[in-house]
């Protein structure tokens, strides 16, 4: 008897992992299936790590597709567990007062990650919301020149009996950087243990109070930093910058898929692409695609995932941000709006996914043309 994977598939969804809950195929419990003749090989993971488990979702397999199918068929399951946090073990701590926590990450440095991040955190400053910027660029801090704060000091205050640091504030957003406590002219040589628990410090560390957004601007690749991040804290969502040339884009398909890991699971929001094209203020209506056209809108068509925007490549971009007022300041920059389209693109992808949360991880937002409308955790 002839069979397709669909076929697999039909039978593999009225099997439910030990432990009961959704079957095999709803609770992507299933990451392979490969047919060669009569011969299929299915590769599911479970979260019961006993070998009994394991060895009884094997055979329940196999006879459902020789019952079910046809009874010649060689069928090879390799099952295997998948390590959860366990009832009554510590899970992620919330920060107190932060409602949503945005990671903006890129593959490659350069693409001007934190020039979108702090764009990004003043458009919904804009929009009313309390927005925050934990600046975890460990190696290369420059949120604090961007703010035009290189040389503050974050303050002590006492919360509760403890004393935390108070973020430095500048254009109405709360700001937090490593490159606070560091020399500007020394390299910063670090190994990743150390980074982490500095990371670790200026998270928990601090008195935030009560942030509708913070956007933690990470630094570039996916290293120890990440890795610190989404085991820290509860990450509402990742957005990934780039620019649009094939090197580039190579690496940001590596953070995509490191956030969207089984072990991970950290929701992509959507793609940014930097750099998008060249217009000459003396040729405002040309275009000039230096690194390549519709790179990022291609590889976000390819991976199933949203694309936020472009943003071009304009002298007046780098300006504000060497001069420590970034662009979207400016009433009268095209880019403002442009910035200004793609945080209402995210704030869209975020409505999607804050949907599958509790009423209390929230963040309700009804009007996207400037307004907010936040549900409280009460």
């Amino acid at each position: 008897m002839a069979f397709e994977k669909k076929d697999i598939e039909e039978v593999l969804a009225t099997l439910t992992p030990p432990g009961g809950g959704k079957n095999l195929i709803a609770s992507d419990a299933v990451k392979s299936i490969q047919i060669a003749d009569k011969k299929v090989s299915i590769a599911i993971e479970i979260t019961n790590p006993s070998l009994q488990a394991k060895k009884k979702m094997e055979v329940e397999i196999m006879k459902s597709i020789h019952n079910q199918i046809d009874t010649k068929i060689d069928v090879v399951v390799k099952v295997t567990a998948v390590h959860t946090i366990q009832e009554g073990r510590p899970k992620k701590p919330k920060i107190a007062g932060i409602k949503n926590i945005i990671a903006i990450a890129s593959g490659k440095g350069g693409v001007g990650k934190s020039t979108v991040t702090s764009n990004l955190a003043i458009s919904l400053k804009k929009m009313g919301f309390s927005v925050g910027i934990l600046d975890a660029d460990i190696y290369g801090p420059s949120i604090p020149i961007m703010f035009n704060i290189p040389d503050a000091k974050p303050l002590s205050v006492n919360v509760g009996g403890s004393r935390k640091m108070k973020p430095v504030e500048s254009h109405g957003i709360k700001i937090l950087s490593l490159g606070f406590f560091t020399n500007s002219n020394q390299a910063v040589i670090w190994r990743g243990p150390m980074a982490s628990k500095a990371l670790n410090e200026l998270i928990f560390n601090a008195h935030w109070g009560d942030l509708d957004f913070l956007l933690i601007d990470l630094p570039p690749g996916t290293g120890d930093i990440h890795l610190s991040i989404v085991q820290s804290v509860p990450i509402t969502g990742a957005v990934i910058v780039s620019t649009p040339q094939k090197i580039a884009l190579a690496d940001a398909q590596k953070g995509v898929a490191m956030f969207q890991q089984h072990t991970i699971n950290v929701p992509v929001l959507g793609v940014v692409e930097n750099m998008s094209y060249f217009t000459p203020e003396e040729l405002p209506n040309n275009k000039y695609y230096l690194f390549g056209k519709n790179g990022l809108k291609d590889l976000a068509l390819k991976l199933k995932i949203p694309f936020l925007g472009e943003v071009p490549l304009i002298q007046a971009i780098r300006e504000a941000s060497d001069n420590g007022a970034p662009i979207v300041l400016d009433k009268n920059s095209i880019t403002q709006q442009r910035f200004k389209e793609i945080t209402q693109e995210m704030l869209s992808q975020l409505l999607k996914r804050n949907d599958e949360l509790p009423p209390t991880e929230v963040v309700r937002i009804t009007n996207m043309s400037g307004c907010k409308s936040v549900r409280d955790d009460e």
